[in-house]
């Protein structure tokens, strides 16, 4: 679409109409206030006699609007003065000439919609964004303008959408600056809390009982897990696959889940290895009811745990300096060391099959 933007001029517009009608092809023409878009079908009657003007917009019959719409499909009119209910969902593919008065006023994304009307056939299409040539524009509708009439080209969607969210801004939801309770949990969390809130009301009304979500399990260990970046190029990919590990709820879905990396990227590198060993340990301790696992120091930290008598001497004997809270339901224990003397901290995947052996006896 050959995109135009400037100060509006009778003689500009009366040639962009003259040049559409000599290839017998049809315009829009954007006018977005009802009160007076029969005065602005008017000046173009005015400035083309011969034209077949029609006027369209949201407040008219519905009928009504259906016989302009079927009228203007069937060709027995030429120009469509109308307001933005064109701007989605019409295909018209003779229509390759879009006008725009007052485009100054007009969001960029609602601009870049617009000009999607145009351009649908074989023919070239033109789109003319106009403004009071006589009016100061803004700074940000200056923006705007420029930036449609320099990405014209297909798939300059992205571009504009881009330039849109830079100069709208994003929002408190995902910017900088948050309030209420997004701020003390984070916006993630604040996400899945909304959903879950959702879902409880939706069971609630259809009567059906609310699921209760498997517990939440935090594994925090000195452990090399992730999937590097020269084994899965791509960032949204490499995001899909930790979001299907997270949300993984049993052996079996990890297991569906190495298939697809073995399938799609071969062979797992170590610490695809090592991530999908996190994602088996956290399900195994999700089993146990253990909600946090954690190393602090030179102690391994889990919680909550409720350990009968029997389970507690255990413990003490297979794991000598662990220390049971029974009150606040937590077990610290020694982190395991190469050797007793001298030895290093143990890492990635000896320590994961060490607190899978861990869990083994608290859990039973």
């Amino acid at each position: 679409v050959l995109t135009y933007v400037g100060g509006y001029d009778d003689q500009q517009v009366t040639a962009a109409i003259k040049r559409e009608l000599l290839r017998d092809g049809q315009i829009f023409y954007i006018h977005n206030r009802v009160e007076s878009i029969d005065r602005a079908a008017a000046r173009i009657r005015n400035l083309v006699p011969q034209a077949r003007v029609s006027v369209g917009h949201g407040q008219m019959s519905e009928d009504a609007l259906e016989q302009v719409m079927l009228g203007f499909w069937e060709k027995e009119y030429d120009i469509l003065v109308c307001t933005t209910i064109v701007e989605s969902g019409l295909d018209i593919p003779n229509a390759n000439t879009l006008i725009v008065e007052r485009a100054d006023m007009f969001g960029l994304s609602q601009l870049h919609q617009i000009r999607g009307r145009v351009g649908r056939g074989r023919e070239r299409a033109y789109a003319y964004f106009l403004y009071p040539p006589e009016r100061p524009l803004t700074e940000t509708a200056h923006e705007r303008l420029a930036t449609i009439a320099q990405h014209s080209e297909l798939g300059a969607g992205m571009f504009v959408a881009m330039k849109d969210l830079e100069i709208r801004g994003a929002g408190n939801l995902l910017g900088g600056e948050q309030s209420g309770h997004i701020a003390a949990v984070g916006f993630d969390l604040y996400v899945r809390m909304v959903s879950e809130a959702v879902e409880e009301y939706k069971a609630q009304q259809n009567g059906e009982a609310v699921k209760s979500e498997p517990v939440e399990t935090k594994v925090d260990l000195p452990v090399n897990a992730n999937i590097p970046h020269d084994y899965v190029t791509s960032e949204r990919l490499r995001l899909e696959m930790y979001r299907k590990l997270a949300e993984a709820h049993d052996i079996a879905e990890i297991g569906a889940v190495t298939e697809e990396l073995m399938d799609r990227y071969g062979p797992p590198p170590e610490p695809v290895k090592q991530l999908l060993a996190v994602a088996g340990l956290r399900v195994r301790a999700r089993e146990a009811s253990v909600a946090e696992i954690t190393q602090q120091g030179r102690q391994l930290r889990l919680s909550p745990v409720q350990l009968p008598e029997s389970k507690a001497m255990r413990l003490r004997r297979l794991y000598p300096g662990s220390i049971y809270k029974e009150a606040a339901r937590v077990i610290t224990v020694p982190a395991p060391m190469t050797a007793r003397v001298g030895g290093k901290p143990v890492r990635d995947g000896e320590l994961i099959a060490w607190c899978r052996e861990l869990l083994d006896v608290v859990g039973g």
